[in-house]
Parts: C-alpha cells; structure tokens; sequence
C-alpha cells in the first residue's frame, strides 16, 4: 500500500489566488464603496478636462482666419508670416484627436507639438501688427483681439486643470488599492499623459497692443 510522505505544502493555485484577492477587493467595497468608484470617477474628470482644452483649442482656431484675413487688408507684404499661421493651424487641425490620445505618449506629444508650433506661429503674427498702427486701430481687429485674449487665458486655465486632474487620476491608478482595483475592476484605465513644460507655459501669450 503506498503511504503519503510529507513534503513541503502546496503553493496555492492561481485560481485560489484570484478567488483571495477578489474577496480582498468585496471587502474594500463592503468597507466604502466610494474605494471602488474613485478610478472611474477619477478617469472621467480628467477626460472632461481635455474635452475643455480641445474645446478651447479649437475656438482659439476658428478664431484665426479671421484674424489673417484680417491682418492681410493692411499687411499684405507680411505674406510669409501670414502663411506661417496659416499653415500652423492646418498642421493643428490635421492631428486627430480621440478618446486613446490622452493615454497614447506618441499622440500625445503630437497634438502638443502642433499647438505649441502654432502658439508660436501666432505670436510671429501678433509682434507683425505693431508696425501698422492702423490695423492696431481697427474695429474688427480689436474685437478679434479681445475674444483670442479671452481665448488664450481660457487655454491656460483648460491646461492648468487638465493637468491636475490627471495628477489626481494618475496617482490613484498607480497606487495601491487604486492600482489593484483598477487592474480587476477597470482594465481600461491606463495612465494618462499631460502637457509637458514650455516656455512661458504658465501664462498665456500677450495679445495686447
């Protein structure tokens, strides 16, 4: 008859395992719900953020052909500033954005560098009007000053709470209990990139004149 030796115990299975910790995150869950809803709640502020700062993006761009078209009646000689705008807003606007960009690093940087590129370009454009005193004067040209004015400082308050929202999403998905019950719970919740910093990031461009 064959006896059973002892030996070391057994490891437990994954399944067990699996089973060990599900009952962990129930206890979690039993303990303060609000452990369990913190990741999406998290996630979906931080993506209304970014829907605000594509929102201001976008009507910082519809705002920019008039502004040209504008600048041309009085600086027709100014074209290669003029295109260099031009051109940036269409490389901006070429970039496609979707629900994936905000935890693509590659996508990301993208449509950062598109924007910053036409940040810059528009700024080109801006230091130009000083020499034409009488397209600083112009009606339609103030007001467009007064709404991309606007605009910039709603870009920049967009960012500065994008960038916190995802400062508080990010460290919950890396940290423990939020990283395991992401990781059970919420496997589409992945870190979520940000704006890096630029020159002058902190502030919006001057646009007064």
């Amino acid at each position: 008859m064959m006896t059973l030796t002892a030996g070391a115990p057994r490891q437990p299975s994954a399944a067990r395992l699996i089973g060990l910790l599900s009952i962990a995150l129930v206890a979690i869950g039993l303990s303060g719900c609000g452990a369990i809803n913190r990741v999406p709640t998290l996630q979906e502020q931080a993506k209304s953020s970014w829907s605000e700062v594509q929102n201001q993006y976008q009507r910082r761009a519809d705002l920019i052909p008039n502004l040209v078209e504008t600048v041309k009646g009085y600086a027709q000689q100014e074209k290669d500033v003029l295109i260099g705008v031009t051109e940036a807003r269409a490389k901006a606007s070429s970039v496609k954005v979707d629900a994936s960009t905000v935890s693509d690093p590659q996508k990301f940087k993208e449509y950062q560098d598109a924007q910053n590129q036409l940040s810059g370009a528009l700024g080109r454009l801006l230091v130009t009007v000083e020499k034409y005193p009488d397209l600083k004067s112009n009606q339609n040209f103030l007001a467009l000053q007064s709404q991309l004015e606007g605009t910039e400082n709603r870009i920049a308050v967009a960012r500065r709470d994008y960038i916190t929202a995802v400062q508080a999403y990010n460290t919950e998905v890396r940290t423990i209990p939020g990283r395991w019950i992401a990781a059970f719970l919420y496997p589409d919740a992945k870190p979520m990139e940000t704006f890096t910093a630029t020159p002058n990031a902190d502030r919006p461009p001057n646009v007064k004149f």
